[in-house]
């Protein structure tokens, strides 16, 4: 995505009849390019420009939602009418959006469990908010989960990029990650449901003294999909206390545990059997799915952004991160009965 000038960002502002006093970007998203802007009556504000991967339309979308997740009491991100009441703004090719600003702290990764367990219960709370919504989406992400058109990603990875200069590097950890991906567990059939799409903890806005979460935001990913992959996605997330910049991941059973309780508090009585036996099996998979993703980037170098003063070259950030979901995915087999055996205790003590 091509950076934008301040020129550009005051022009977009005129849209929404803003005047800043204070711009400064944000720069711990990997996808939108995103500032925090100060209008000159004080009020602060979230600007977008929109990663192209998404359709103008996602925005209607995430109006809708949004503004169910507050009829039903939840604080909530809402879009800003531009003067001409759209929910975006387009400027030379380019889709621009605002939000109102929720102070808050954001995690990338979490040291303590009673910090899952208060993202638990928002995503929990969430759930039950969206279960009472019927609604069509007008944009579609299909194929996030498929599990074999990544692992077909990677192969093709390392079929047509010999020629890069860290190819015999990325090599083995391809070929390890798809050797993994042998032996993922069925995962069940099951309804599908409305879900955030992308419960990363970074995607948690905890309250200032981290005792609760606030709410949750970037709803770019909004889907229907089997809940037990978005409960599987957040577990990836929170319980790799390590976070996706280090090689050395691994699955905390503590934070498992504590992220389950705080979340079928709220959302435990909507929830089938299938879908609860599904929520470790997707956490596993998810781990080699993301880790094929990061491992094929690291050759393509062409979907994630990458942090150019921690990391020498955007493959060598990719292949950080590839190595970490797989060695959290090792984390987490290695543990696999122990887990299975916790989890399911949570849900027969709810059920009780």
């Amino acid at each position: 995505m091509t950076c934008q000038s301040p020129e550009q960002v005051q022009l977009v502002l005129l849209s929404y009849d803003i005047k800043a006093i204070d711009i400064q970007p944000v720069n711990s998203g990997l996808i939108n390019m995103t500032w925090h802007v100060r209008a000159d009556n004080g009020v602060d504000y979230i600007l977008q420009a929109v990663n192209r991967m998404f359709s103008p339309e996602v925005n209607h979308d995430i109006d809708v939602v949004t503004r169910h997740l507050e009829k039903s009491g939840l604080l909530t991100p809402k879009l800003l009418l531009t003067k001409n009441g759209a929910v975006f703004h387009r400027e030379n090719n380019q889709t621009w959006r605002m939000f109102n600003y929720i102070d808050g702290n954001t995690h990338h990764r979490l040291d303590k469990p009673r910090l899952a367990e208060a993202a638990g219960v928002m995503l929990g709370r969430m759930h039950m908010a969206l279960n009472q919504l019927d609604y069509e989406f007008q944009t579609s992400r299909p194929g996030v989960h498929d599990t074999t058109r990544h692992m077909q990603r990677l192969e093709n990875a390392l079929e047509n990029k010999r020629n890069h200069e860290r190819y015999e590097i990325i090599k083995p950890l391809g070929e390890n990650i798809l050797a993994l991906s042998e032996q993922l567990p069925e995962l069940p059939v099951v309804p599908k449901r409305i879900v955030h799409g992308d419960p990363k903890i970074s995607n948690f806005v905890f309250a200032s003294d981290n005792r609760k979460v606030e709410c949750m935001v970037d709803f770019d990913t909004l889907s229907k999909m089997p809940i037990y992959l978005e409960v599987g996605d957040a577990l990836r997330s929170w319980c790799n206390p390590m976070g996706e910049d280090s090689p050395e991941g691994y699955f905390s059973a503590r934070h498992c545990c504590a992220a389950l309780e705080g979340y079928v508090n709220y959302a435990g009585e909507f929830l089938t059997e299938r879908e609860e036996r599904g929520f470790l099996p997707a956490t596993l998979t998810i781990y080699v799915e993301l880790a094929a993703r990061f491992c094929a980037d690291a050759l393509n170098e062409d979907f994630f952004s990458w942090n150019a003063s921690k990391f020498k070259s955007h493959s060598e950030h990719s292949e950080t991160r590839a190595r970490g979901q797989l060695s959290a995915a090792k984390s987490i087999l290695s543990q696999y009965d122990e887990i299975s055996s916790k989890v399911n205790e949570i849900f027969i003590c709810r059920a009780g």
